[in-house]
């Protein structure tokens, strides 16, 4: 094992909830990094941002780590989820609520519900 992947693994065991992005959950640095930060932030859930623009290691080690192409990547309880398209249409089909709940992850049901009725 590289030593980016296992730094992504050490990142993605000492936390519930990880999403490797472009940019920060504060300011993200693409569309697709902001739309499921945006999603995680608005639903309440805490979870570590991983900037992959400021390590070139960790931006291609995530991909080779998941065997997943792009980017954002969101993992939760050590297990990938998926990117961008694969997260919204969790969080609309309410798949995103049961993994939380199956995983013991805190989040707003209320906000979870609001996206899915903004979305309707």
């Amino acid at each position: 094992m590289s030593d980016a992947e296992t730094r992504i693994k050490e990142t993605i065991d000492a936390n519930a909830v990880v999403l490797f992005m472009k940019g920060t959950k504060e300011t993200p640095q693409c569309g697709f990094s902001g739309r499921v930060a945006g999603v995680l932030n608005f639903m309440g859930v805490e979870f570590s941002d991983i900037n992959v623009l400021a390590d070139e290691e960790i931006r291609q080690g995530i991909k080779d780590f998941s065997d997943w192409p792009t980017i954002p990547q969101l993992y939760v309880k050590g297990e990938f989820v998926g990117g961008c398209d694969i997260v919204t249409e969790m969080t609309l089909s309410g798949e995103l609520d049961k993994l939380f709940d199956d995983k013991g992850v805190a989040y707003s049901k209320e906000a979870a519900d609001k996206i899915r009725s903004a979305n309707a």
